[in-house]
């Protein structure tokens, strides 16, 4: 399947979009050029959950949800780390199983697209798999429960490919804090430094994304390769614990580390944030209640449905919208206080709400003329869009090769 997309197709993604405050004018041809000459790497994707359902395939154009392969191609998307996740209140053997059959799917749906797709576990395969016209899929683990607190379950999990763990997700794991949790370990435990020092002897990135302030600082402290934050926005543009502060920043890249933007309106946006936490969370805790009640327990469903909850309050003026543009925002800043070589790209695809203009990943392209426009380097604009986190994974792959 050739690797570049109609040329129509392109100026529907590439013309008419609007100019920037202060931004120059940029060539739409030259921007097309750039995007689809450079090697795009997504770091956090939650479409895993739709691939649980044997009936859905990749292959295939979806009405809804973010990705698949027609979509992947008409964005430009090169390189794509399927989130292996489960709720952090799943404990144990439960977690482990649940993260393997995850892994699973996602062997499945390269096997069966082995034109298109093809697992790979390192920077070079990424660079291999562009060059044959490929998209290269990795794995990351999102919650460090799922290793049961077991050494053995972490080695496990890199020898069928995962090559970064996020440390907590929404909860403490019983080593690790988590940013929206109450603090337990005060950062990270005697094992917790022994999982960070192991994943560095694999050469297994560590993500910060989701662990509260105090384990990022004792990650930074244990780590001796530089570590990710694998879908993180900015807290000095919207206040979410969630998100990084400036000092967690300027501290990341002063390490070696890249911080991969995330796309959810919720980290994007103050006055969203604000909004759906206003009154104890009441707006927050109506759209989840009505998600649980249409969708149960199903994962996929649940994201779907959160998003549409979410447009018809901002529709009906209960919540303010949030455009795509706010994306370039958190990626500008981040840059200004790290450098442009310290970000990237984390979209949280199928699995948070986008914003406007940014519903699925054939919007890529509009980040690229956005950067440019915002008169960013073409070879920066490489480096975010993919290039930074090569260079990352280069030097995890190599600490590893010297530990």
């Amino acid at each position: 399947m050739p690797l570049k997309p109609p040329l129509v197709a392109l100026a529907a993604c590439l013309t008419g979009l609007p100019l920037l405050a202060g931004a120059a004018s940029v060539n739409p041809e030259s921007a097309r050029k750039l995007h689809f000459d450079s090697i795009v790497v997504d770091t956090h994707d939650d479409t895993t959950q739709r691939l649980l359902d044997p009936a859905f395939d990749l292959g295939v154009r979806h009405p809804d949800g973010s990705i698949d392969i027609p979509r992947m191609r008409e964005g430009g998307l090169d390189a794509i780390f399927f989130s292996i996740w489960t709720p952090g209140t799943l404990a144990g053997e439960d977690a482990v199983l649940q993260a393997l059959r995850q892994i699973d799917v996602v062997r499945l749906q390269v096997a069966k697209h082995p034109q298109d797709l093809v697992l790979v576990t390192t920077a070079d395969g990424i660079r291999k798999a562009a060059s044959q016209g490929r998209i290269a899929v990795l794995l990351g683990l999102e919650g460090g429960h799922m290793i049961a607190n077991d050494l053995a379950n972490l080695r496990k999990f890199y020898d069928l490919g995962v090559r970064y763990m996020t440390l907590t997700h929404m909860v403490n794991t019983d080593w690790a804090d988590s940013s929206t949790d109450v603090p337990k370990s005060a950062g990270l435990s005697d094992f917790g430094r022994e999982v960070v020092r192991e994943m560095n002897r694999l050469g297994m990135m560590v993500d910060v994304s989701h662990v509260s302030d105090a384990t990022f600082d004792d990650v930074l402290e244990t780590s001796k390769a530089p570590v990710i934050a694998s879908h993180s926005s900015a807290r000095s543009i919207a206040r979410v614990a969630r998100n990084m502060n400036d000092r967690m920043i300027r501290d990341l890249a002063a390490h070696g580390g890249v911080m991969q933007v995330n796309y959810h309106m919720g980290y994007l946006s103050q006055p969203f944030a604000a909004a759906a936490k206003a009154n104890d969370g009441r707006i927050e805790k109506a759209i989840d209640a009505d998600t649980e009640e249409r969708c149960g327990k199903d994962e996929a469903c649940q994201t779907m449905a959160s998003s549409d909850l979410t447009r018809e309050r901002v529709a009906a003026g209960r919540l303010p919208r949030v455009e795509w543009t706010e994306i370039v925002d958190h990626i500008a800043h981040a840059a200004k206080v790290a450098g442009p070589a310290h970000v990237g790209l984390g979209s949280d695809f199928d699995g948070a709400v986008m914003p406007y203009g940014m519903d699925d990943v054939t919007s890529l392209p509009k980040l690229t003329t956005a950067l440019l426009e915002r008169d960013y380097s073409p070879d920066e604009v490489r480096g975010i869009l993919g290039g930074n986190i090569l260079k990352l994974m280069e030097q995890v792959e190599g600490a590893a090769e010297r530990h």
